[in-house]
């Protein structure tokens, strides 16, 4: 068993949520707490792998190709498999699954041409993999760098919202801020001392770089958790159709879910693929019940129920869902993070 987060750590949790770089300062004073105090928690919480922050550099859905691809493996070779897509840069999630099929990865190309060849050409050619079924997102209503632990009120989320950086219409990474944007993605609230330190640059032209950084539109912020210590450790992804025409009615009542966790229009099978994180087998059948009376439109195809994560936005995780310091760069990352 795993012990749960406790209230302390769900209130620092969702303030990095909601601010992943702001100061131990300015999250003490929201928090009640001290400074020292934080940034002790936040290294244990961190060291231990159960919480990371890390940093995103991309584009918009228009530049980005999204897909939600389902492998079956032959037994023999799972962990092979596995294996192989972990160090894809390209298969940014990794669900193993409980039934129906063995993997549900999620997968983030630069164009429609680069999904096919990799769907197509290069996925049944890994030793292992028996059959490929893609479901291609047309539109991403909801998504996993937005889901928030909800342990602080509303007065609290206002005032660290107000601590994050404003962006200033920056549009463009120079070829030499790209150490930076790396070295942010390995650890998120790295501080641009650090940083002058491990690329053995200027501290004051490196403190410049990374304000500019924060205050762009190229960059964006994570702080993830691992699920099983969180109060919601089950997650299971449903396939849905609905008429095109109570779309936007559905997807604004999915959202008002607190266990919604992703949430995508989709070409395939079904045309809309969402995920919720429970507490309990209970509190699943709670919220079938739910959106059964909710949303009588809402035809729900299959449910696939998420055993493991092998990988979560390039980051690795171990057997327990924690995070094991690597991480493989996805090639392209959309400032919106599914998963």
């Amino acid at each position: 068993m795993h012990p749960l987060l406790d209230e302390q750590d769900l209130s620092l949790l969702h303030a990095l949520q909601v601010a992943p770089r702001v100061s131990w300062a300015d999250a003490a004073r929201v928090l009640g707490s001290t400074a020292t105090t934080l940034a002790a928690r936040w290294e244990r919480l961190r060291s231990s792998g159960t919480a990371w922050v890390t940093a995103h550099a991309g584009g918009k859905l228009s530049t980005v190709t999204l897909a939600f691809v389902e492998l079956d493996v032959a037994p023999q070779r799972r962990s092979e498999v596995i294996g192989a897509l972990c160090r894809d840069p390209r298969a940014a999630t990794i669900d193993e699954t409980a039934s129906g099929r063995d993997l549900i990865i999620t997968v983030l190309t630069p164009d429609h041409d680069s999904l096919t060849r990799f769907a197509l050409d290069e996925l049944p050619r890994i030793p292992g993999v028996q059959r490929v079924d893609t479901h291609l997102a047309t539109k991403v209503h909801a998504e996993g760098s937005r889901w928030r632990l909800d342990a602080l009120d509303p007065a609290q989320r206002s005032e660290l919202q107000a601590a994050a950086p404003r962006t200033d219409g920056f549009t463009s990474l120079p070829e030499h801020y790209w150490p930076l944007v790396e070295a942010l993605i390995h650890d998120g609230r790295r501080s641009a001392a650090d940083i002058a330190r491990v690329l053995d640059r200027n501290p004051a032209t490196v403190r410049r770089q990374v304000g500019r950084l924060l205050a762009s539109e190229q960059l964006s912020f994570r702080c993830d958790v691992a699920q099983v210590r969180s109060q919601w450790p089950m997650s299971c992804i449903f396939l849905a159709e609905l008429p095109a025409a109570e779309l936007d009615r559905t997807v604004r009542s999915l959202r008002t879910l607190a266990e919604l966790r992703l949430c995508v229009s989709t070409v395939g099978k079904a045309n809309l693929l969402f995920q919720l994180w429970a507490r309990s087998p209970a509190d699943l059948r709670r919220l079938e019940l739910l959106l059964a009376e909710k949303l009588p439109r809402l035809s729900i195809n299959e449910r696939v129920l998420v055993l493991r994560v092998a990988k979560r936005m390039g980051w690795l995780l171990d057997e327990s869902g924690r995070c094991t310091g690597e991480v493989v760069v996805p090639s392209v990352t959309p400032r919106w993070l599914p998963g």
